[in-house]
């Protein structure tokens, strides 16, 4: 048996653009939904939501119904953090905040194994489908079919930059333009020139060293994005396609009731 292949690195190794979109819900039944529409990716997230494992667990097996990705973004903690959804199966894990090379060269030894790293074995879980993966197979296909995205979204490690972006063992930097321009004192102003030409570097260093570039999008800006580098493309989030469903709903449904009380009086 043989570990189950991901999709996404497939496509970006193609030279093709991923699609990725986001999940603050916990539920499962939404992973599902996502992948039915043929999204590449579902970024399950673990820094800024109350999920737990038992949550995380649960999307992946509901995104595995439609061979679509899941990608975990950690919070910050010890290797069991970091390793834990790719031995949930998991096609990768985002980190956040890597402030230098140093930080990124830790991650890489926590969730890379021989020769790269020095991740624990196991085995014996769903990754390895419960030890019916040989041992060489399963270290071998942990580090060919499973991705590390590190986040670039502070100024602090854009002077290590092509240093991180040439260690073994990180497939995507991805660039978070909100924190980044939190970081410069200028929350929310993704045009500032140095956000912009921050967002040009990190492309720039993943295309140099051979890895994939990853942002969030939309689809004003996807286009712009793809022509810098970028491959590894979130454009949705389920609270956004909420927020702009509700609103759009409730505004029909008071005009129209509106209406329909304004003919009952003039009749």
């Amino acid at each position: 048996m043989h570990m189950r292949p991901s999709r996404v690195l497939a496509k970006l190794r193609a030279g093709e653009v991923a699609s990725c979109f986001k999940l603050n819900s916990s539920c499962a039944r939404l992973a599902e939904l996502v992948g039915v529409f043929g999204f590449d990716c579902i970024w399950s997230d673990l820094e800024h939501t109350a999920n737990d494992w038992d949550i995380v667990e649960k999307q992946i097996w509901a995104a595995k119904t439609q061979n679509t990705d899941v990608l975990v973004r950690v919070t910050r903690g010890a290797y069991s953090d970091y390793i834990r959804p790719l031995e949930l199966d998991a096609a990768g894990i985002m980190v956040p905040h890597i402030r230098s090379v140093e930080d990124a060269r830790e991650v890489v030894r926590m969730t890379r194994f021989h020769p790269l790293g020095r991740r624990p074995l196991d085995g014996g879980n769903a990754d390895g489908i419960y030890c019916n993966v040989d041992l060489a197979d399963y270290i071998r296909e942990s580090n060919e079919q499973r991705f590390v995205a590190v986040q670039i979204e502070d100024p602090e490690p854009l002077a290590d930059l092509d240093a991180i972006a040439s260690l073994e063992g990180i497939d995507i930097l991805f660039f978070g333009p909100a924190d980044f321009s939190h970081g410069l004192g200028v929350p929310g102003d993704f045009d500032h020139p140095r956000v912009l030409e921050a967002r040009r570097r990190v492309a720039q260093a993943a295309r140099e060293h051979g890895k994939f570039a990853g942002t969030v999008a939309n689809l004003d800006n996807v286009e712009e994005l793809v022509e810098l580098g970028y491959t590894f493309l979130n454009i949705g989030a389920d609270v956004l396609g909420l927020n702009s469903y509700c609103q759009n709903l409730i505004r029909e449904f008071q005009k129209r009731v509106s209406g329909a009380a304004l003919s009952n009086l003039l009749l």
